[in-house]
Formats: C-alpha cells, structure tokens, sequence
C-alpha cells in the first residue's frame, strides 16, 4: 500500500521533534533532535545555539536531512516523514516571519511567544529555517526501508 499525503501531514502537525541531520565540512555528520514548526509542510523553523554542533555544520554545509516520527508506536508499526532540505540562519525581514510561525505552535505546546530581542544580540539563541526539496515516507510493501515519495499540502482553508 502507498502511503498517503494524509497521514504524512498528521506525522508533521503531531510530532513535537524533528531529527535534524547534518555534516560538517569534511563531511562527518552529526543529528540531533530540535522542536519545530512548520509552514505548508515544507519550511521547518526551530532556534538553536549557533554555537551547537548542527548550527555550526549548516554554516559551512546547507544541505540536510530531516526526519519526523511518532517513536511511541510498537515496533513494526512504525511511519514518518523523510526529507532532504536546505537549511540556514533566518536573517533580516524573515526573522518576524518565522517568529510568527514558531511562537504559534510554542504557544499550543505550552511554550511561549518568541520575540525578535530572543534570537538576536548576545541572546545567545538564532532561527534557524530548512526547506524541504523533497518528501518520503516507507512504503507498506513489506520491503525494507522502501521509500516512495510523497507530495504534502496544506489543507484548503
């Protein structure tokens, strides 16, 4: 069975973490789990340290890969959402933007508004944005790790 764009979206907006998947310049990676927010199912937002291992990787290498699943589910069970993406600091005009879009969803979790004065100056704190080139998800063929792609959309308003 293929999977669907549905039950992708519902791994996106119930997953609180986002494994982030990054290399350094001579390539040898580094992943970590970071709270996200996401926009239409392909800008994912989180803040970091810029001193952390996978802000300093996407400054000298953009590319990464993300990976969004629900870990609760007994083994043989499980589903989520690959991708690969683009990722950097959010500067400038896009930092409100992208504020906007992680105090949102901080806001429904229990967190709080995130405010520009909170990722700028010695705060010690930036945003950071990905951008997903591409989705997959596994494939319920019964084949190992047999990913198909998937295309997710925001629902209509």
């Amino acid at each position: 069975m293929r999977p669907t764009a549905g039950n992708g979206r519902g791994i996106l907006d119930t997953s609180l973490y986002m494994v982030l998947a990054t290399a350094n310049a001579e390539g040898r990676p580094w992943s970590t789990p970071v709270y996200f927010a996401h926009l239409g199912c392909r800008e994912f937002f989180w803040v970091s340290s810029p001193e952390a291992a996978h802000s300093r990787n996407i400054t000298v290498r953009s590319e990464v890969g993300i990976a969004i699943f629900d870990s609760s589910v007994p083994i043989g069970g499980g589903q989520g959402v690959f991708m690969a993406a683009v990722a950097g600091l959010v500067e400038g005009e896009g930092v409100e933007r992208g504020l906007e879009v992680f105090s949102r969803r901080s806001l429904r979790h229990g967190g709080r508004v995130w405010t520009v004065d909170d990722v700028q100056g010695d705060s010690g704190i930036r945003l950071y944005r990905a951008v997903a080139e591409e989705h997959s998800m596994l494939a319920k063929d019964g084949k190992p790790d047999h990913r198909v792609p998937v295309r997710l959309v925001e629902p209509s308003p």
